[in-house]
C-alpha cells in the first residue's frame, strides 16, 4: 500500500497560486519585525506571532497581510525573501512556481521600481541556479488601494518588464472593489502580452467571477470558490475549461467556507470543472503546499496515481512554455510509475 503523505512529499509539482509576502516563513517575518521594532505592530516572538496569525475573517487578514507586507522595507528584504519562499518550494518538490507579487505594496512606501524588480530577478536567478526551481511573477493590484495602486502596477508592468514577468492579476478584498473599475489596466497588460489571472469568487458570489471573465478577460480564476452558485457559470467554466486555483485551507482560514467538509472542491470537480490546487499564504495558514495535496485527496477520495493527475492539472494550467510543460508532466508520469 502507498504511504500517500510519502508520495506527496517526493511528488515534483508546479505552484499556481502563492503570494510572495504571504509566503515568507515565521521565522524571517519575526526576524523583520525585529528590526523593525517600535515602527510595527507585528510581533518578533514566535508564539505571539502565530495568535498574529489567526484570523477572524477575510478583512482582518488583509490588515494582517498589509502589516506584514511592511516590514520588507528594502530591496535586500525582497532578494532575501523571494530566495526563502524559492528554498521552502524547492523543499516540496516544486519545480516551477507562478509568485504572485505586488509591487504597490513596496513602491508606495518608497522603494524604487527598478530595485524592487531588480531583487526579485536576482534571487530568481539565484533560485534557479541553486535551488533547481523556476520563478515567475505575476504582478497584482491590491484592490483596496484601487485605482492609484491599478496605475502604478500596470507603470511597473509595462516600464519594467522583469524577464520573469508573465501575468497581471488582482487581489485584495472582493466586498465594496468592484472588478469593471479595473478594465483599462487590464485591457493594456492583455495588449502587452500579460496572462490575466485575477482572484474572484473568494468570498462573494459567482457575478465576481463573471466581471473577472467577461470584464477582465481572466485566463485563470484565483479561487473561484462560489462557482457551484451559478449553473450557467459552471456549464461556462467546463465549457471553456478555465482553469480554478483552489486553495482548501486558505479559505477555511478566512472564513470563506465554514469547515472543510464544506468546501466546494468535490462538487467542482464532480461538475467537470479544471481545478488545480494550490496554497495561497501557506505560513499565514499554517500549512503547506503538500499539505494541500492530502488536503484535496481526502477531499476528492483519491489514491497516487489520482493526486498525480492533480500535479498534472496544475502543469497543464500554467503558463509554462508547452515543451516544459511536456517535460514536468514526463517527470510526474515516471515518478508515479516508479512510487504509486
Amino acid at each position: 500500500m502507498v504511504n500517500l503523505e510519502a508520495f506527496v512529499a517526493g511528488l515534483p509539482k508546479v505552484e499556481l497560486h502563492v503570494h510572495h509576502v504571504g509566503s515568507a516563513s515565521p521565522q524571517a517575518v519575526a526576524e523583520l519585525a525585529a528590526r523593525h521594532a517600535g515602527s510595527t505592530n507585528v510581533p518578533s516572538d514566535l508564539d505571539a506571532l502565530e495568535k498574529f496569525f489567526e484570523f477572524r475573517d477575510f478583512a482582518h487578514f488583509i490588515e494582517v497581510y498589509i502589516a506584514v507586507a511592511d516590514l520588507v522595507r528594502d530591496p535586500e528584504d525582497v532578494r532575501i525573501l523571494t530566495y526563502e519562499v524559492a528554498r521552502e518550494l524547492a523543499r516540496q518538490q516544486v519545480r516551477y512556481a507562478e509568485l504572485t507579487a505586488t509591487p504597490y505594496s513596496h513602491t508606495v512606501r518608497g522603494m524604487a521600481p527598478e530595485a524592487y524588480c531588480e531583487a526579485l530577478e536576482d534571487a530568481r536567478a539565484a533560485a534557479r541556479r541553486e535551488l533547481g526551481i523556476e520563478l515567475v511573477w505575476c504582478f497584482d493590484i491590491p484592490g483596496e488601494a484601487g485605482i492609484p495602486a491599478a496605475e502604478e502596477t500596470l507603470r511597473v508592468s509595462l516600464d519594467q518588464r522583469p524577464d520573469g514577468l508573465i501575468a497581471f492579476g488582482l487581489g485584495g478584498p472582493e466586498i465594496g472593489v468592484p472588478r469593471p473599475q479595473f478594465k483599462p489596466y487590464f485591457d493594456a497588460a492583455r495588449a502587452a502580452g500579460l496572462h490575466s489571472m485575477p482572484h474572484a469568487g473568494e468570498t462573494t458570489g459567482p457575478e465576481t467571477i463573471w466581471d473577472a471573465i467577461r470584464v477582465l478577460g481572466a485566463e485563470r480564476i484565483g479561487h473561484g470558490t462560489s462557482a457551484l452558485g451559478d449553473p450557467s457559470l459552471v456549464e461556462y467554466l467546463v465549457e471553456h475549461q478555465i482553469p480554478l486555483e483552489v486553495c482548501p485551507t486558505s479559505n477555511l482560514r478566512t472564513r470563506a467556507v465554514a469547515s472543510l467538509d464544506e468546501h466546494p472542491l468535490a462538487g467542482m470537480v464532480e461538475a467537470g470543472m479544471f481545478v488545480t490546487i494550490n496554497s495561497d499564504d501557506p505560513p499565514m495558514f499554517g500549512t503547506t503546499l503538500e499539505n494541500e495535496y492530502l488536503v484535496a485527496a481526502e477531499l476528492l477520495k483519491l489514491d497516487a496515481p489520482g493526486v498525480a493527475e492533480l500535479a498534472k492539472a496544475g502543469v497543464r494550467a500554467s503558463f509554462a512554455p508547452e515543451a516544459r510543460k511536456a517535460e514536468l508532466t514526463a517527470e510526474i508520469d515516471a515518478y508515479t510509475a516508479a512510487n504509486a
